[in-house]
């Protein structure tokens, strides 16, 4: 492949349906006794598999970028300093602290970019480093400075695993280099104010780095001025020199209130979209303690959550009175989040896919979003012998699985992509769900970055069945009773706007449309009290595949008797705002008797 790039390709391979080979007995709170295993269950019949740059490849980016000496995302924005201090070039970008191990952070990346333009000339190369957090087996939050502009896909390294940083002949000191599949940065990102300066990149396979979880929309403690933060990184240790470190540093700064670095950088500083922390600096290397250039797009860390990423501060990082200025994590996890969970069944974006079952002959078919409409259905095979068709992530490898429930008996089937065999697996989840009037599978409900199923048994009660990341689930629990007053429930992923998985209901009496905002708790404080938004009558079946637009909220599908499926755009407001008018995406869905 031309330029080094790297993509995932789908194969599309005619495979018999075959009788399931149900793995032995799972441990887990569903499973409670043998299902019919001579009732054969579907076989997909698409093949995935990965194309990405070979180690030699990767490593060559690596060389190139650690000859480098640019800075990503760099700026001409000048800073206001305090009453004194003259106007100072902005850097994006640890000085003082002390080194720490991968163990200690095992969740840091380091982000090596090298683009040689394809010209036998050195000088308009590209080279720089970054660094970033793990925040699930397949994603990494960073800088939109160090992602904006840039081509990560074809030019981008991401080396794991290690506290070192790469020598100059490639030596990665065991860790782990992958490639880059596509990449997200705020969408409102601004070069000139660096502001919304926060980015996902998404990697064509997991790795095996554990994760670190971003804060939550409504953490306000861990910014109470004072607070104790961590901060990590490789970045530079001296103000006078343009070394970075060679070993992970980490360094406890306090987060400082609005009002502090407000007087210190003026109108610079973007009250709710940027948090600033640190000692004020002494204008030398002595006595201060900072992120500098290097650190960029790493993670400032309170109880073990992401709670800052590292954005600007002043050229050569120590001038009196300043501090290092981060991202504020909780205002943005509602806009990382669905990038953060964006399995898709073309992997070549960042939107949801539509998939739907023929109900003449049971056929499947997959439906990939255009943004506002779906492009011609792809075959799946014959997916008969089931009831219940989900689309979901249980062990959030970045490929999308199917939670499916058999005909005959109520059974409940993960069916999984394992890249190592390139095959689909199957795995039997629950047993007996045949009365269940409701079962869906919305994300992550509990708050623990690990995606959880729902359902409704026969007498009204929604129960949770909290994931483990592996397609096991922990001991149910009940959240409340009356879930039998609606005919529909609904969700996948977060329709507000503040990082939480919500449902939408409808009710059997009237079609009032309600809301329930997911609160990231557990029990029956897992949803807030209901909103009604809609009242939606004239439609006959609904679909909530997530973000199909790709702009980072959650939408929603709704069919009518006769066919038409209308797109309803998620605005992310919680009220009877909740959806932008409504789009038309086809009038041919009749024929369909499953929506995924």
């Amino acid at each position: 492949m031309s330029g080094g790039g790297r993509h995932r390709r789908r194969i599309r391979i005619a495979v018999p349906v075959a009788a399931a080979g149900l793995a032995a007995a799972v441990a887990t709170a569903l499973l409670m006794s043998s299902a019919n295993a001579a009732t054969a269950l579907p076989t997909p019949t698409v093949k995935l598999s990965t194309s990405t740059p070979t180690l030699a490849e990767l490593k060559k980016r690596v060389v190139g970028a650690v000859a480098g000496d640019d800075t990503a995302g760099e700026t001409t924005k000048k800073s206001s300093m305090s009453a004194g201090t003259s106007a100072s070039s902005v850097d994006p970008k640890i000085i003082g602290g002390t080194e720490t191990t991968i163990a200690t952070a095992p969740w840091m990346a380091q982000l090596w970019y090298y683009d040689d333009k394809g010209t036998t000339s050195e000088s308009d190369d590209i080279g720089f480093f970054c660094g970033g957090s793990v925040v699930s087996p397949t994603k990494i939050l960073t800088a939109a400075h160090c992602v904006k502009g840039y081509n990560w896909n074809a030019n981008g390294a991401i080396l794991t695993g290690t506290s070192q940083l790469p020598s100059d002949d490639g030596d990665l000191h065991g860790g782990t280099v992958s490639g880059v599949l596509r990449q997200w940065n705020h969408p409102s990102y601004s070069s000139t104010t660096i502001d919304n300066d926060i980015a996902v990149l998404t990697l064509p396979a997991p790795i095996t780095a554990t994760p670190i979880r971003m804060t939550t929309s409504g953490d306000t403690a861990s910014y109470a001025s004072g607070t104790s933060a961590k901060l990590y990184g490789w970045g530079r240790t001296s103000s006078t020199s343009q070394d970075i470190s060679e070993t992970l540093k980490t360094a406890t700064l306090p987060i400082k209130s609005d009002s502090t670095c407000a007087g210190a950088y003026g109108t610079d500083f973007i009250k709710g979209h940027m948090v600033c922390a640190g000692n004020p600096a002494t204008g030398s290397d002595t006595g201060t303690t900072t992120a500098c250039n290097g650190d960029s797009g790493g993670p400032l860390v309170v109880n073990n959550r992401i709670v800052g990423v590292v954005s600007w501060g002043v050229k050569d990082c120590v001038e009196e009175g300043a501090y290092s200025v981060f991202s504020k994590v909780s205002t943005y996890v509602g806009a990382a989040s669905p990038r953060v969970d964006d399995t898709n069944l073309s992997y070549s974006d960042h939107k949801a896919d539509l998939w739907v079952r023929k109900s003449s002959n049971q056929e499947g078919f997959e439906k990939d979003s255009k943004g506002t409409s779906f492009a011609a259905r792809e075959s799946w095979g014959d997916w008969s012998g089931v009831n219940v068709i989900l689309q979901t992530d249980l062990n959030r490898d970045g490929y999308q699985d199917f939670v499916v429930r058999r005909s005959a008996d109520g059974a409940m089937f993960w069916m999984h992509w394992v890249n190592s065999s390139s095959s689909w697996a199957t795995k039997q989840i629950a047993d007996n769900w045949k009365t269940r009037t409701r079962i869906v599978a919305p994300g992550d409900v509990t708050g623990d970055a690990l995606p959880d199923l729902l359902s409704v048994d026969s007498g009204g009660v929604l129960w949770i069945y909290p994931g483990k990341g592996n397609g096991t689930f922990a001991a149910r629990v009940e959240v409340r009773s009356g879930w039998n007053q609606y005919n529909s429930l609904r969700g996948h992923g977060d329709f507000t706007g503040d990082g939480k998985v919500d449902l939408i209901a409808r009710s059997k009496s009237d079609s009032s449309v309600y809301l329930y905002k997911g609160t990231g708790k557990s029990g029956s404080e897992a949803f807030s009290s209901r909103i009604k938004v809609r009242s939606w009558g004239g439609y006959n079946a609904f679909d909530a595949p997530g973000d199909v637009t790709g702009d980072g909220k959650a939408d929603f599908l709704a069919r009518t008797p006769g066919g038409t499926l209308y797109l309803y755009p998620g605005t992310g407001k919680a009220t009877s705002e909740i959806f932008a008018t409504r789009i038309s995406v086809g009038t041919d869905f009749a024929q369909y008797d499953i929506f995924g």
